[in-house]
């Protein structure tokens, strides 16, 4: 029998999915409205992807800190490493594969998003289930600055990203929305 954090974590892993996948498309579909955009992904390059964890993960997290969160004094830092880590994994597998084989393919950029919402979630319920780790009140805090840097950065990099490769959408050769 699966244990209510278990539940929390399958459909939370599975809502990120499923709603990560439907923000790749959703800035077109709503006509390229720039609100729209601070959610979904503007453009091909890898930051907009990673919008595709980030926003869905962070709103489930809020469901989840109000369905159970509060029993688990160490929830918000386990939370805001877990997102981190899943992050951190988009661009580090994207990078890894397109590297070896020279090119990317619709599958594997499919799988990568797949496999950083897993690890997230599963690192997740891991560390949840160790009530030491991250239980004080300085993680707690790093955890909401951290959610909070990240916050603002996928809304201003929507408008002004860096001039980096991991900004630059590959197909069209720019960075940030589109120009109209």
């Amino acid at each position: 029998m699966v244990s209510k954090l278990g539940c929390y974590h399958i459909i939370g892993s599975l809502f990120v999915i499923v709603i990560g996948s439907l923000l790749h498309y959703v800035y077109q579909w709503s006509g390229n409205n720039k609100l729209v955009g601070v959610f979904g992904s503007v453009n091909e390059s890898t930051w907009e992807h990673m919008k595709l964890l980030f926003w869905p993960m962070l709103v489930f997290t809020i469901i989840e800190l109000f369905a159970y969160g509060k029993e688990y004094p160490n929830f918000i830092g386990i939370k805001a490493i877990s997102l981190l880590i899943g992050l951190i994994a988009i661009p580090i597998l994207f990078y890894t594969y397109t590297g070896i084989v020279g090119e990317n393919y619709l599958i594997a950029d499919i799988s990568v998003f797949i496999i950083s919402v897993m690890l997230s979630y599963i690192l997740s319920y891991y560390l949840l289930n160790k009530t030491d780790v991250f239980s004080s009140c300085v993680a707690t805090v790093t955890g909401i600055v951290i959610f909070v840097l990240l916050t603002i950065s996928f809304i201003i990099f929507t408008f002004k990203p860096p001039k980096i490769a991991l900004f630059l959408d590959p197909s069209q050769d720019f960075y940030g929305m589109p120009q109209e």
